[in-house]
């Protein structure tokens, strides 16, 4: 997580660098991933637990998480409408193909993301002068372009996203401006004959709870439902501030449930203001259990989707100043207590695992112009570990060139070391080390360790 990188230049001293690791604390070890991934937790309740994905990131350590840890995946920006069709009639599907194929390999279902949205349009439609008629062509090519193209092959698909202004009139859009409010019946229709077999949403924010934009929504769904209009599902984003879970989730799930559609939880985030704190880790861990559980509890919530499910992945941080920490995994790929708390709603373990009585320690034990030579002491008292792995985030640019008693690789500023196949056992009151070298340039700002 970002408020947990540790700062302590080293360029200005050179020496007493063997006596810097009894400097440090040692960074006592996380939860770890539950026994079972939660992809199966959710499968064994019937529902969904999903992940906005960037199709550019799905390799390594990232691609293994979100292969395993979930049963569906969102395109981040993939299938929005600047990135498929950048020129009237010009499509870029690659990295939409990357999620749909990456999804195929793994078998999750895919949430496509979005079809009709008053942002992130390509600058000749939002530029453009269009008459009713022209305007109502090209929302029509688009859609039946895109959904015909993933037809049998996205699961559902959010087809109008962001409808609402918080008092519940329409928002004012290229959409409704030009075409009405009836923009959203024939995107539905629309969508519909492109793709019979795909689950149809409207998506929006701030309706988790019972208030005026979500009774907007509410009125929309019913009248939908009373003309015809193919609509099977409500999203609710579910962008949470720490604390901040509606109480009245719950009883919103099903009161669009006994209209007749599914309810999902698509764009779940919970963000803090930083730094983050214990306190703060646990109340989030509450939020998202709190989510999870109203979910479940509601035989027509298809399940819940995180947008994004790793720290370093996030968009709070770019959009919501001093806010960050919002996913169920922190920068280093190592799950948070939100983790847990999601298995746990979902009926996995709740206990922490063992190796909670172990640490690890960074240190730097040799340092030269352009280089340096890094170990992490893993060291168990008061509990035991069967294999482990250790990760964290570099501060200054700094990267791993070789590594020793570990299997390690590095994503960007964060690094992951996971046990050797002679070294991974490490019992009670015994510690092993691991050693690297690296480069470095300007500062070496020694980080902190998360073990899982």
């Amino acid at each position: 997580m970002r408020s947990l990188r540790s700062g302590f230049s080293l360029a200005s001293a050179l020496t007493g660098l063997a006596t810097l690791g009894a400097l440090l604390a040692g960074a006592t070890a996380p939860a770890r991933a539950a026994d079972a991934p939660l992809r199966d937790l959710a499968a064994a309740k019937g529902k969904i637990i999903g992940s906005a994905v960037n199709p550019a990131k799905l390799t390594g350590t990232y691609g293994d998480i979100a292969g395993r840890e979930f049963n569906s995946v969102t395109p981040d920006n993939a299938m929005k409408w600047e990135s498929v069709e950048p020129s009237r009639g010009t499509f870029n599907w690659a990295p939409a193909d990357q999620v749909v194929a990456f999804a195929t390999a793994h078998g999750q279902q895919v949430r496509g993301h979005t079809l009709v949205w008053h942002s992130q349009n390509p600058g000749w439609l939002a530029n453009g002068t269009w008459t009713p008629a022209q305007l109502s062509t090209v929302l029509q090519d688009h859609i039946t372009a895109e959904v015909g193209r993933y037809k049998g092959r996205i699961a559902a698909w959010d087809v109008v996203n962001e409808a609402f202004n918080e008092d519940g009139t329409y928002r004012s859009s290229i959409w409704s401006n030009g075409l009405g409010q009836d923009y959203i019946a024939n995107a539905l229709t629309w969508a519909r004959a492109a793709d019979p077999g795909a689950k149809l949403y409207i998506n929006d924010y701030n309706v988790e709870g019972v208030n005026a934009k979500s009774t907007a929504l509410y009125n929309l769904v019913r009248s939908l439902k009373e003309r015809g209009v193919p609509i099977d599902g409500v999203g609710l984003q579910a962008h949470l501030i720490l604390g901040q879970v509606p109480s009245s989730l719950q009883q919103n799930i099903q009161r669009f449930a006994d209209l007749g559609v599914d309810v999902a939880i698509t764009e779940l985030d919970v963000r803090m203001q930083l730094p983050s704190t214990a306190a703060k880790l646990t109340q989030q861990a509450a939020d998202y259990k709190a989510v999870m559980d109203a979910c479940v509890a509601v035989s027509r919530c298809t399940g819940v989707t995180v947008w994004g499910f790793t720290d370093s992945d996030s968009w709070v941080p770019d959009v919501f100043d001093g806010y960050g920490a919002a996913t169920p995994y922190d920068e280093s790929f190592t799950p948070k207590p939100a983790y847990r708390a999601l298995a746990g709603s979902l009926g996995g373990g709740t206990t922490e695992p063992p190796g909670d009585g172990c640490t690890a320690v960074y240190s730097v034990v040799n340092q030269w112009n352009s280089g340096f030579t890094g170990q992490v002491r893993i060291s168990c008292s008061g509990g035991a570990l069967s294999s482990w792995r250790a990760g964290w985030t570099f501060g200054a640019g700094q990267r791993i060139t070789q590594s020793w008693n570990a299997n390690c690789t590095q994503s960007g500023t964060a690094v992951t070391c996971s046990n050797a196949s002679y070294n991974g056992t490490v019992p009670d009151g015994s510690s092993v080390t691991f050693g690297f070298n690296g480069s470095w340039s300007g500062s070496n700002p020694v980080p902190v360790v998360t073990l899982s």
